[in-house]
């Protein structure tokens, strides 16, 4: 049976869209990157884990020690000693002592051992914090890279054409030889440049690979339409910044705990009991069995015993009052540098309107007009290469302060919720 070629072709072509969409590599939003890396991100997950651990651990506090049995003789006496009655043979003894720990210190330990898993948990809210931060600047730069790599070609593109125009005039001595090699130099530099860019994508795709526990080759494109937005938060006091920053809720959580642990010190000068339960069986079986039943308490008031936790508590006191003026004057520091950053960003945004608005519409109108006459043979191939040097080097720039103002824009938002 012989195909028939007209369906052949009708098959290529239906299938074509199908090969190239199976090729397309799939675009990950920032907002979905950010999604992974907190429900994948191994680091955070480990801080989930220990956070669940302290609580199995304050139910193992509240827990009792084992009971003691032990057997032996009692009043037995030493080989080749004269028994003066049947009674004097001792006897064996079955012992069993248990301790009864005080249930307000288990219960107070308990607390103090569960608050910990706070801790841990307001650590994964800091962690999260600072690999949010770091995804947003590996996505940026790779925008930036992308948007200088689209500013290169378009450059690269100039070169080509002149280096064209050189090639056409030499032969009629309208051109000079060293000019074919001077458009070549640049059109290489330019492709190196391509590359250096191409090289950060490929780090940035590593990397943002690795926070979302992903293989580190994995391919994929990010949605270049992003744009990072600077929104001044509202009036911000020292109470505001307390309930946003996570390092703070950290502090909150440490001494939470600490005040718990105080709690749980404090339950020491509280006794513990123990009661032991002793059975004789008389070797004389002309004498009875005997018991004796004994009930302890301790005595941790006594001087000697109570400066132990006496001092522990106050040291804890005093560590807990010094995180208070370090937590003070952290959101005191913070407030200023918010208030700074503020500034900063909003004079970088003038600038890079400046240069977007201004500089760069006049650079562009100067290498057109150069060009245009370089075409018409009314200019010199020097004068052309300058005029599209600054041009592409002022568009370079515009991208180099751009990605430092979303850069500060990250960092902004790092210090507002870290």
């Amino acid at each position: 049976m012989r195909l028939n070629i007209k369906h052949v072709k009708l098959f290529l072509l239906l299938l074509t869209p199908a090969i190239s969409w199976a090729q397309q590599k799939p675009v990950l939003r920032l907002d979905t990157i950010l999604q992974r890396i907190e429900a994948n991100n191994l680091m955070l997950q480990s801080y989930g884990l220990k956070a669940d651990s302290y609580k199995h651990s304050g139910d193992a506090a509240t827990a009792w020690m084992p009971p003691m049995v032990g057997v032996g003789t009692f009043m037995t006496p030493y080989p080749n000693q004269m028994i003066m009655e049947p009674s004097d043979r001792g006897s064996l003894m079955l012992q069993i002592e248990q301790d009864i720990p005080n249930p307000a210190k288990l219960n107070a330990k308990r607390k103090y051992i569960a608050s910990q898993g706070n801790v841990e948990r307001a650590t994964r809210g800091v962690t999260m914090n600072t690999y949010k931060a770091q995804a947003k600047r590996l996505y940026i730069n790779w925008l930036v890279a992308k948007q200088r790599v689209t500013v290169l070609q378009e450059a690269e593109r100039i070169m080509v054409m002149m280096k064209k125009i050189e090639e056409v005039r030499y032969p009629y001595n309208q051109s000079q030889l060293g000019g074919v090699y001077q458009t070549e130099a640049k059109i290489q530099d330019n492709q190196n440049m391509i590359s250096m860019q191409e090289g950060t994508i490929g780090k940035a795709k590593g990397w943002l690979n690795s926070l979302m526990n992903a293989e580190g080759n994995q391919d994929f494109e990010i949605d270049t339409t992003y744009l990072p937005v600077f929104s001044t938060a509202t009036p911000f006091d020292t109470s505001s910044l307390a309930s946003s920053r996570m390092d703070i809720f950290k502090m909150n959580e440490s001494i939470k705990s600490m005040q718990l642990n105080i709690e749980s010190m404090k339950q020491q000068k509280k006794p513990d009991f123990k009661i032991r339960f002793d059975h004789m069986y008389p070797l004389d079986a002309m004498m009875p069995n005997a018991y004796s039943v004994m009930g302890m308490l301790s005595i941790p008031i006594a001087p000697w015993s109570s400066k132990m936790y006496k001092s522990d508590i106050k040291a804890m006191q005093l560590n807990i009052q010094g995180m208070q003026k370090e937590r003070s004057a952290m959101l005191v520091e913070i407030q200023g540098m918010l208030y700074g950053m503020q500034s900063e960003i909003e004079a970088m945004q003038k600038r890079i309107e400046a240069m977007q608005g201004k500089v760069i519409p006049a650079l562009q109108k100067a290498m057109d007009a150069y060009f245009l006459n370089y075409q018409e043979n009314k200019a010199q191939l020097p004068v052309v290469i300058e005029a599209w040097e600054a041009l592409t080097m002022m568009q370079m720039n515009l991208l180099d302060e751009k990605l430092k103002l979303y850069e500060m824009i990250v960092d902004y938002e790092k210090e507002l919720y870290r």
